[in-house]
Formats: structure tokens, C-alpha cells, sequence
């Protein structure tokens, strides 16, 4: 099998930027790499933008999420060039399972009570709600290993999340049918470590934890979450 190309699919509160470093680590290795944006707009939708993106590239694809994004590479995943899922500090619902009752099974993160609410314009009149986290919470709750001056930027950089992609019950499980791999990490505060365990252990995937890692793991650990990246790809070419 060709090398396959890395799809980066970041999650809620952020932007490809996040990816930063993990593209260079794997450009480094010669590893070619996408990194959509990723809308944030509702599990279906968001999911089908992600499938379109890797159903349009040539070669197999491995797909990748962070937080958020995990839920969308393992309903993207089913698309017929997709040959590995990469999870990072994320969540991976089952079939039928939203994310709302995934993160129910578990105790409350600090995320859960820090989340500002706003309204855009929905379809067809209304408003509808989405979500970031409160700017004073945001550097212990999000990246408490990342400095101080970025994280105060990445606070007034935050993409929004549809309150309503909570609720979406996921169309499919890909990793029924595709080998997968996790990142735990050890210090998130808004997916608890034991709610990415669970996931990774019902899906079977090749597990990997990096102690003292907040939520942001892919911008202060970008090394180590290439280095499961890079598993994953040589794992499938």
C-alpha cells in the first residue's frame, strides 16, 4: 500500500493552528498531510464534510481527531479510502451513541461548568446556541501546559461548537471496521482520561498516554502525538 495521506480534523475551542507542530513532525518524516477546517456546526454535517475531504484525496487516508473531531472520523471513517482512525484526547462514540451520552457515563469535567453560551442565525429563522469556554477559565481548563502568552491568544481565538452536536447520535462506528489508535492525555480537563479509555478499549485501539498532558496536547506535545501518528501510518502502509 502507498503511504497513506494524514487527515488532521481538529476539535471545539480551536482552529487548524492547533495542528501546528504535529504537521511539521510529520512533514519531517515525509508524511503527507491535510488539515481541513473543521465547521463545528453538528456531528451529521461537520462528519460529512470530513468524509468529502478524504473520499477527494487519492491514496488511502488516515484520519485523525482531536476532542470533538473524533466523533467525526468515526462516522467519516466509513469512507472507502480511510484504512486507520487516530484518536487524541478524544471522544469515540458508538453507533447510535451521541457524545452527550458517552460524556454521561463519566464524572463531570471542569469543562462542563466554564462554558459561555451564544446564539447565531440558524436555517430557516431563529437562533440557534453554541458554546466556547469562559476566557478566565480557559488556560487551566484547556492548555495548562501551554505558556501563558499563547494561551491568551488561543482564548481569543476560539471556535465556537453548536450546543446542539451534543446531542447527534453518531451514524456509524468506523472503527468497527478499521484499526485504531488513542492518545490519553493524562491531565485533560475536558474529556476525562477514563472517558478516552473506555472508547479505545471498546474499539480495540493500540493505546498510548502521555502523563501531565492537558486537553491541547497536539501544540505542547506535538512530538509525541506524531509518534502515534506515524505508528499508525506505517501500521497500515
Amino acid at each position: 500500500m502507498p503511504m497513506p495521506t494524514v487527515v488532521l480534523v481538529h476539535g471545539a475551542f480551536c482552529d487548524t493552528s492547533a495542528w501546528f507542530g504535529v504537521v511539521a513532525e510529520l512533514h519531517r518524516h515525509g508524511i503527507p498531510v491535510v488539515a481541513p477546517p473543521n465547521p463545528l456546526r453538528g456531528l451529521a454535517c461537520d462528519a460529512a464534510h470530513i468524509a468529502s475531504v478524504a473520499a477527494q484525496i487519492d491514496g488511502p487516508v488516515v484520519l485523525v481527531g482531536h476532542a470533538y473531531g473524533g466523533a467525526l472520523i468515526t462516522v467519516a471513517g466509513t469512507a472507502e479510502n480511510v484504512v486507520g482512525l487516530v484518536y487524541v484526547a478524544a471522544l469515540i462514540p458508538d453507533e447510535g451513541e451521541s457524545l452527550a451520552d458517552l460524556q454521561g457515563r463519566f464524572p463531570a469535567t471542569e469543562l462542563t461548568s466554564n462554558l459561555r453560551e451564544w446564539t447565531y442565525p440558524a436555517a430557516g429563522g431563529g437562533r440557534a446556541v453554541e458554546v466556547t469556554i469562559a476566557d478566565e477559565a480557559f488556560p487551566a481548563v484547556f492548555a495548562a501546559d501551554v505558556s501563558a502568552a499563547v494561551v491568551e491568544v488561543l482564548a481569543s481565538c476560539q471556535r465556537p461548537l453548536a450546543l446542539a452536536a451534543l446531542d447527534e447520535r453518531a451514524t456509524a462506528a468506523a472503527w468497527r471496521t478499521r484499526p485504531s489508535w488513542a492518545l490519553v492525555a493524562g491531565a485533560d480537563r475536558v474529556i476525562a482520561p477514563d472517558a478516552v479509555h473506555f472508547g479505545a478499549a471498546r474499539a480495540g485501539a493500540t493505546v498510548m498516554e502521555v502523563d501531565g498532558a492537558s486537553h491541547a496536547v497536539p501544540l505542547s506535545q506535538p512530538t509525541a502525538v506524531a509518534l502515534l501518528i506515524r505508528d499508525a501510518v506505517h501500521a497500515v502502509s
